[in-house]
């Protein structure tokens, strides 16, 4: 009887342990899954704007597709700017940012519409994030790596992949303001002429407003009288509808 007694507690103590076990490796693997949302392998390195410094990570985040993220020049603070889905934002920012006043830039290797990578711009504070460009792997690259540059309202970089012979591509983007133009009053006495005064972060207060009566070469372009007045985020200009047809444009 002992002995069947001894056989017995041998029984449940095996179910026991391998319950226990079973929970310490649950524990771990929850604990690790959710470390790896702040993402994973940080390979760029960082920019820093004040006492802040930016960067990225290839991977990690709550979809496994990288994040950007912010800390603090003393360690503490760390917050995740974005959580890159792998869908139209991009996937894998293997490259690290560049900082231009209130706004940051990258590339993203792969996601996008296309699959073959993104350029992005995002706001310092994690608002604000927008798609610049997505690669499709024609005759514009695909799959960016290297980093961007920015001078004069265009960003420069280099694509891995695409072009006219597959085997990479240097790419550019500008971002110029647009001019709009639209009547005023009913019926209409003048028109209204307008342009964004910043946008992704690109100041747009170099810019005049110019104006001829003729296209013809040579052609004398006149600043035009009155100046613009900003309202909200826009430069806004209304001139009278008097006088020869007038062509506008923008010019820095």
């Amino acid at each position: 009887m002992k002995t069947n007694r001894t056989n017995i507690r041998i029984l449940f103590l095996l179910p026991a342990l391998i319950a226990g076990l079973s929970l310490i490796l649950a524990g771990r693997v929850n604990a690790q899954t959710y470390t790896n949302f702040d993402g994973v392998n940080p390979n760029a390195g960082l920019v820093v704007s004040g006492s802040t410094l930016y960067g990225t990570t290839a991977a990690g985040g709550s979809a496994g597709k990288g994040t950007v993220f912010a800390l603090n020049t003393d360690g503490t603070g760390f917050r995740l700017l974005h959580d890159f889905s792998g869908g139209s934002d991009g996937a894998s920012p293997w490259d690290g940012l560049i900082v231009w006043g209130n706004t940051l830039y990258g590339t993203a290797y792969s996601g996008g519409s296309s699959g073959k990578g993104t350029v992005f711009a995002l706001n310092t504070d994690g608002t604000g994030f927008t798609t610049l460009h997505t690669f499709t792997g024609g005759s514009g690259g695909a799959y960016p790596i290297g980093g961007l540059i920015l001078t004069n309202n265009t960003l420069y970089g280099t694509a891995r992949f695409g072009g006219s012979s597959g085997n990479g591509t240097v790419f550019s983007l500008s971002f110029t303001p647009q001019l709009t133009i639209a009547p005023s009053g009913i019926p209409p006495s003048g028109i209204i002429l307008s342009w964004r005064t910043n946008e992704f972060g690109f100041d747009y207060t170099g810019f005049t407003l110019q104006s001829t009566t003729n296209l013809v070469s040579p052609t004398l372009w006149t600043t035009n009288s009155p100046a613009p007045s900003v309202i909200g985020a826009q430069n806004v200009v209304t001139n009278a509808l008097s006088g020869p047809q007038q062509f506008y444009r923008l010019s820095q």
